[in-house]
């Protein structure tokens, strides 16, 4: 009995040592760059819109926010990083709607609620489709006329398969009955370049395609929030087509699961700061995107009734995994 005292002081010891020097880690957090990973490749308008946040908020914590790209899997390349990251607050990314459609479609061992700690939403993205500017579909109408004669020939490409503009696609397709033929890429960089070059038809995406457009070489057939887009008056919203679906695709910001509340609230509030200056705002207006901020809590919420929102809609178009 006696002998196992020195044993169980010295645990008692070690524990609280560890537990000193976890506080002041987080006292003094961040001590060294932090890592920002988002789920598309360089040049797109998530990796300019992040890179300015990024950018910001190295300013504010003190050291340089590294911004790493990771796109394929649907965009859910940075939550599976954070599976496997210390959580220490250093390792971070970027949490686009696809992730809470993973597991439905995906076998997966973690769970995109519990085993992420939500730090804040930052933004959502503007979508539509787009043809090239002589392409003989010149109205939504004509698009779907065609694709009723044509049957799966009528092409369109995504930023990749379950992304937001396939599934969104797809229920458009649905609701229009239309069958279209889908190609996947990594990237709006990549699927611009193959709807310009004409190997697509169509693209589904983001506003990426805002420069294009504006260069006069694609046109806007629809695009997918509540109202009109201030860029693209002229093209109407899915809804004034007569088709009951609004997607803009809140995305935030998470780190690992267990990385302590202090830090969490240092990169929320960071962030927050770094949402709120005009460099970013700017940014962000060059795609019609705008800031839509959630807290800590909120985006927590958020989290847990998307991911039964996306089984729904999964399940809708008879996507989902065998089980």
């Amino acid at each position: 009995m006696f002998t196992r005292r020195p044993l169980i002081l010295a645990a008692i010891a070690a524990a609280a040592s560890l537990a000193t020097v976890a506080v002041q880690a987080q006292s003094t957090f961040p001590a060294k760059p932090v890592k920002l990973v988002i789920a598309f490749p360089a040049g797109g308008p998530t990796d300019i819109t992040m890179r300015q946040l990024a950018e910001n908020a190295s300013k504010i914590l003190g050291q340089p926010v590294v911004v790493e790209n990771k796109p394929g899997a649907g965009g859910s390349l940075p939550a599976q990083t954070l599976q496997a990251a210390q959580p220490d607050g250093y390792t971070i990314g970027q949490i686009p709607l696809g992730v809470f459609r993973l597991p439905y479609t995906t076998k997966i061992n973690w769970d995109p609620v519990k085993d992420i700690s939500y730090v804040i939403n930052v933004t959502g993205y503007a979508f539509g489709i787009v043809v090239p500017t002589d392409s003989p579909l010149k109205t939504w109408k004509d698009f779907v006329a065609y694709a009723k004669a044509n049957p799966g020939k009528l092409t369109y490409g995504s930023t990749g398969t379950l992304t937001s503009p396939h599934l969104t696609t797809e229920l458009i397709a649905q609701q229009s009955g239309i069958e279209l033929q889908h190609v996947p890429y990594k990237g709006s960089a990549d699927l611009m370049l193959a709807v310009l070059s004409g190997q697509l038809m169509a693209a589904a995406d983001s506003t990426g395609f805002a420069p294009q457009v504006e260069a006069g070489k694609l046109r806007v057939l629809n695009t997918w929030g509540d109202k009109r887009l201030a860029k693209f008056p002229d093209a109407p919203t899915l809804k004034e087509l007569g088709l009951d679906i609004v997607q803009n695709s809140p995305f935030g910001i998470g780190a690992p699961k267990g990385t302590p509340p202090e830090v969490v609230k240092k990169l929320h509030d960071a962030f927050k700061q770094a949402m709120e200056e005009p460099s970013y705002v700017a940014a962000l207006g060059r795609y019609d995107m705008l800031p839509n901020y959630m807290s800590t809590a909120d985006y927590g919420k958020f989290a847990q009734t998307t991911y039964a929102k996306e089984k729904a809609l999964i399940e809708k178009l008879g996507l989902a995994k065998p089980q």
